[in-house]
């Protein structure tokens, strides 16, 4: 029973519809459905080039992994296979089953992370489920237009009341499976009604408030918080930076592959160097113990681990802040020692702030915020903040020009004034 909930609760939207598929057609238990499920994310997983064409050959080399796994009974197998037919052949009845596992393909192809191609899929699935439920239309690939589009980013504010960048985010999966899986173009879209946020400065802490939250954060946790502090980090660099990216000789953390893809260079804080040189001997041992199991592959991005059969093994590429156990990876289904998870990042800094007493409302991003308005107000340059935060427009970062505006030039009240002139001073 635990372990159905674990299924449940991991599984994307779809897969938990497609248990109440099989539930409301009579072809599996409450107590089977979760485990077809998956078989199916196991299946959808392995098999990184279905199409149409090859979903049969798929599908017996999936079976032939499972038959080498000494621990699978005949009904395991047997159930497997079921469970792909019935999710590719019943539940993805029509084009649109078809276009996801198209779209999963192209996102893998542009080498996108794998939580950008959980949120595309299901973005392209709730847009499919809004043509079919809410507008009673059938999904036609050659009808598919800009109008379609135009009109569900309308539901989503004006129904959904849904935020700005969440909208936005369903654009953005729209345009690329428009673009890279259906080929048309989408125009005219500026007359949807986007839903509205106003001029937004971040919050900032002073200087005194990030010290009281490290006071009340300690090992791993408390390194990772000074490195987004005084690198100005967002949350997944910091998770995803390797052993060789950290450059002790020069002072400088070198972030590969973030926002656009691009690469650049920040600071080393000083103050971290200890700490984080004994971290790293610990995280060695970790990793010469996890080969010793037969294991220590770590994940590799662009194909290199093709390319260098033996540098998933190699000390340098392994990350700076693993997790604490190991775990199937989603997509190859290898097992091995993933990153740290960025949500237990958030949560220690979310309990160091509760229990400094800090009611402004911080999170870990507050610290790379405070990074750049701190070093505005010690006289950096702009030019050079916004290499630092790696932001594509300089108008990206003139924002903490607004914040250090309102926090150092603020005019004096006038009832202050007043009280100075009128009133003996209390």
């Amino acid at each position: 029973m635990e372990e159905s909930v674990i299924i449940k609760n991991k599984k994307p939207k779809i897969l938990l519809r497609f248990q109440d598929f099989l539930l409301k057609q009579g072809v599996a238990t409450e107590k089977s459905a979760p485990f077809h499920s998956l078989w199916v994310n196991k299946f959808l997983s392995s098999s990184l080039n279905l199409n149409e064409e090859n979903f049969q050959d798929s599908l017996a080399q999936f079976c032939d992994y499972l038959r080498r796994q000494s621990d699978l009974s005949d009904w395991q197998l047997h159930q497997a296979e079921t469970a792909v037919r019935l999710y590719f052949q019943k539940f993805l009845a029509g084009d649109s089953g078809m276009i996801v596992s198209r779209l999963r393909n192209a996102i893998r192809l542009k080498h996108y992370s794998y939580s950008t191609e959980r949120a595309y899929l299901e973005w392209a699935q709730r847009f499919f489920d809004y043509l079919i439920h809410e507008k009673k239309e059938n999904i036609v690939i050659q009808d598919l237009n800009s109008e379609q589009v135009r009109q569900y980013l309308t539901y989503l504010a004006v129904k959904k009341m849904v935020s700005s960048s969440t909208q936005n985010q369903a654009l953005n999966a729209l345009l690329f499976l428009f673009r890279n899986v259906l080929g048309i173009t989408l125009e005219d879209l500026n007359k949807a009604v986007r839903a509205k946020r106003g001029p937004k400065l971040p919050v900032v802490l002073t200087e005194e408030e990030v010290r009281k939250i490290f006071e009340h954060m300690e090992g791993r946790a408390l390194i990772m918080a000074q490195l987004i502090y005084g690198a100005g980090l967002r949350l997944m660099e910091l998770a995803r930076l390797r052993v060789q990216d950290i450059d002790f000789d020069s002072g400088l953390i070198f972030v590969r592959g973030a926002k656009q893809d691009k690469d650049r260079s920040t600071i080393l804080p000083e103050a971290v160097l200890k700490r984080l040189r004994l971290h790293l001997q610990e995280v060695k041992v970790i990793h010469e113990n996890d080969l010793a199991l037969g294991h220590g592959r770590v994940y590799l991005p662009n194909a290199l681990a093709h390319k260098y059969q033996n540098a998933a093994k190699e000390w340098g590429w392994q990350y700076v802040f693993p997790a604490n156990r190991l775990s199937v990876d989603p997509r190859s289904n290898v097992i091995r020692r993933h990153h740290v998870d960025a949500s237990s990042i958030q949560k220690a800094v979310r309990n160091a702030v509760r229990k400094a007493g800090i009611i402004k409302n911080a999170t870990v991003h507050t610290l790379r915020h405070s990074f750049a308005t701190h070093l505005l107000m010690s006289g950096t340059n702009i030019r050079e903040i916004q290499d630092l935060l790696g932001h594509k427009n300089l108008e990206t970062t003139m924002i903490y020009t607004h914040v250090l505006r309102n926090t150092s030039t603020t005019p004096k009240s006038p009832l202050d004034n007043l009280k100075e002139k009128f009133y003996a001073k209390e």
